[in-house]
């Protein structure tokens, strides 16, 4: 029925109306004791499931009961002063027992925050055994029997579970999808979202937020693809990861990189032999150019990232284009392939591509 109230358990209460009694006959405060002891009842009622309200909403029910019988306990002449002193006794109760409510509560959520966090930690590194995992996910909304996916967002400046960016990152996708669809959380300063697999928009959506919520920062967000089971989180996370070591090293300048567009790079790195072998046999001899092979490979670099397009890739180098072919015809001298036939063309950048992920020729092969 509306209006209805729910009594909390007598225990509550318990020596309250005694305390109001003799606060009322004396004018005295409430004990170091007394307030101990109702803080304490605050804990209990939070770890119990009392609700605050109830809680408060009974104490001064009792505190009005004793207002009613304050003549008879002190008198008519002081009833004033014991009525102020019971007010202030019920005032110091009811601030101690919301402080015992509010820290039992804090408990619980530090608590819970902790397990969230030692849980996400297991998931993307894979450790602890599947089946005790899987029935830790039940708890986070997490079904690992699923696919997942993970998204690895690197900005400007290392970020924690406090930080203004992941609050508002946080609180869009809780907005959007739902607290129990979408774990979101910081790892080595980075943030890190972990979805269902069958619903790639919640990536998207993380990584437009992100960047969105810092607008001036160099972001750099790094998908995963989505992988099945326990296993397939940490799958994801590492994917992720690797994309974005692989950025730094390519000087790949995406805002956005999906692990799906990067695959070739794992390819070719399989066999580090054969593509050490392949970068000193096709471009070792530009270490005899003026100024070393560093220069010209740059200058392929840039030569196949504009497409084969001198002019667009002299605009990047900063030189003219007669400079930029002039690079070009000493390449072709010098490793016998010519950049503008089409299978040399292969062989050449496959070979750029090489130099760059085993960082040569800053680094001996």
């Amino acid at each position: 029925m509306a209006g209805a109230r729910e009594a909390i358990p007598p225990s509550y209460l318990e020596g309250y109306a005694a305390i109001l009694g003799d606060v009322a006959l004396t004018g005295r405060r409430l004990s170091r004791d007394e307030i101990a002891a109702r803080r304490a009842l605050g804990e209990r009622a939070a770890s119990e499931g009392v609700g605050l309200r109830d809680l408060v909403r009974e104490h001064l029910i009792a505190t009005r009961l004793a207002w009613r019988d304050l003549p008879d306990a002190a008198g008519a002449r002081q009833v004033r002063s014991a009525a102020e002193s019971v007010l202030a006794a019920a005032e110091q109760a009811v601030d101690a027992l919301a402080e015992g409510y509010g820290r039992a509560q804090l408990f619980a959520v530090r608590r819970d925050e902790a397990a969230r966090r030692e849980f996400i930690d297991d998931l993307l590194h894979g450790r602890g055994d599947a089946g005790a995992l899987a029935a830790r996910a039940g708890r986070f909304g997490v079904r690992l029997a699923h696919s997942h996916a993970v998204a690895v967002a690197r900005g400007p400046e290392p970020y924690d579970e406090t930080h203004p960016v992941t609050r508002r990152t946080a609180d869009a996708l809780d907005g959007r999808f739902g607290r129990r669809l979408v774990l979101l959380t910081t790892k080595d300063g980075r943030l890190v979202c972990i979805a269902p697999g069958n619903e790639p928009e919640i990536v998207e959506y993380f990584a437009a937020r992100v960047r969105a919520a810092d607008p001036h920062g160099a972001w750099c967000v790094a998908l995963g693809r989505a992988h099945p089971g326990p296993g397939g989180v940490t799958h994801s996370y590492h994917e992720a990861l690797n994309a974005l070591e692989l950025a730094d090293r390519m000087d790949l300048d995406a805002a956005v990189l999906r692990a799906a567009d990067l695959l070739v790079f794992p390819v070719l790195t399989r066999d580090r032999q054969a593509m050490a072998d392949l970068v000193r046999s096709v471009l070792g001899p530009l270490s005899e150019a003026r100024g070393g092979a560093g220069p010209l490979v740059e200058t392929l670099d840039a030569y196949f990232a504009a497409g084969c397009v001198a002019t667009e890739a002299a605009r990047r180098l900063s030189l003219s284009v007669r400079a930029l072919t002039y690079r070009l015809s000493r390449i072709h001298r010098l490793t016998g392939a010519d950049p503008a036939d089409p299978l040399q063309r292969y062989t050449l950048q496959t070979a750029v591509i090489g130099a760059r992920l085993l960082d040569w020729p800053a680094r001996d092969l």
